[in-house]
């Protein structure tokens, strides 16, 4: 008598949709907790499968990059990143970078912006299928990104005479740049870092204790100009020598920048918004939106046409004068404004980490700022 096959079942589908599965989740896994790459060694299949209906599965052709903040891990974004597949489980890989994790996030910007950048390409030329990238960035995690697209910037001077020009990060087409909770100008400034509560002697002893924070604490201090030159972040809203910072930042379609309104006591709302004083909206003016209740207000990206020049970056030399040319520098490319309140939660304490979700036991309030994310994403 013939003996049954599974049951019915063909194995043969489901060993393919096995493959798929595993495949998809390979790049939200972290090899080891001190490896520099997360599941670079993944080998995606030539045909990723078929799906329940018989029809052939996508390769996910657009990579995400995740970039945590100070003292953080590739871990911080376990959350979003499972989203992110969850809704687009043909289009996105997941990257949640593991190069600059802990101790290692104490080395300077420009360090960590190499590694980060290392990372990528090493990512990438492992996987041929890949055509565009975005960068998904928490707290310091956004200045690191702003340094490695830098490094990963091409603007097609290689290309043919009769070509398209057109520019690139890691060789991929730049979509989106988001940032959450990210200290765009530095923690310098009067306010910048909330839980001084503005006392300018508290300040000061901060200012002081920077070394505290390693090279990390010079960059974000402005305490580094050396040998005649501005401080990195002056120099990161330029081009400045061969780091093509604001050029590789023009290149991505879209730019967004969400901040905590409230309650976020290590990044001040205008440093992580990149706005003036009196340019960060009144409560007067908040919106509610039951979809996404955390989600206060929204600016439209615009371009503020104010007078700059790269000259400017080398004549200020007070806090309020640099912060003014960062802000200057920053808003020649178009930001969508996203302000966060969490002040009706239980978690408004961790509202720094609850903005990206970082651990879902402790900051699930910050579920609807994903989502706001994701559902804008332009893939």
């Amino acid at each position: 008598m013939a003996q049954p096959q599974s049951n019915g079942v063909d194995t043969k589908y489901l060993e393919k949709k096995r493959r798929v599965v595993v495949w998809s989740l390979k790049p939200l896994s972290l090899l080891r907790p001190s490896c520099l790459m997360v599941a670079a060694n993944a080998d995606p299949p030539a045909i990723a499968g078929e799906g329940g209906d018989g029809a052939e599965r996508r390769i996910p052709t657009h990579l995400v990059v995740m970039v945590n903040g100070i003292v953080g891990s590739a871990d911080d974004w376990t959350y979003a990143g499972k989203q992110f597949v969850k809704r687009y489980p043909e289009d996105v890989v997941v990257l949640r970078s593991g190069c600059n994790g802990a101790i290692k996030t104490l080395h300077g910007v420009d360090i960590m912006g190499k590694r980060l950048a290392d990372e990528v390409r090493s990512f990438v030329q492992n996987r041929h299928e890949l055509r565009k990238i975005s960068i998904v960035a928490h707290s310091l995690g956004g200045l690191i990104a702003r340094y490695a697209i830098a490094l990963l910037f091409s603007n097609g001077d290689n290309a043919k005479a009769e070509a398209v020009i057109e520019d690139k990060i890691a060789g991929l087409e730049p979509v989106n740049f988001i940032t959450f909770a990210t200290p765009h100008l530095g923690n310098r400034s009067h306010k910048q870092i909330p839980i001084l509560r503005g006392v300018r002697s508290l300040e000061k002893v901060a200012y002081n204790l920077s070394w505290i924070a390693g090279r990390s604490g010079k960059h974000l201090y402005l305490k580094d100009g050396e040998e005649g030159k501005p401080p990195l972040l002056l120099q990161m809203v330029t081009d400045f020598g061969d780091l093509p910072f604001m050029s590789a930042l023009r290149s991505f379609k879209r730019h967004v920048a969400y901040s905590n309104y409230c309650f976020d006591f290590v990044v001040g709302r205008r440093t992580s918004s990149i706005r003036r004083k009196d340019e960060v909206p009144k409560s007067r003016n908040f919106v509610h939106d039951s979809k996404y209740p955390h989600i206060v207000y929204v600016e439209k990206p615009n371009v503020t046409e104010d007078d700059f020049s790269e000259d400017m970056v080398y004549q200020a030399k007070t806090p309020d004068e640099m912060e003014e040319v960062m802000i200057k520098g920053l808003k020649r490319i178009p930001w969508e404004r996203v302000d966060v309140s969490f002040r009706k939660t239980m978690q408004k304490i961790f509202a720094h980490s609850t903005i990206q979700v970082k651990t879902y036991m402790l900051n699930s309030a910050g579920a609807d700022v994903i989502s706001h994310m994701i559902d804008n994403f332009v893939l």
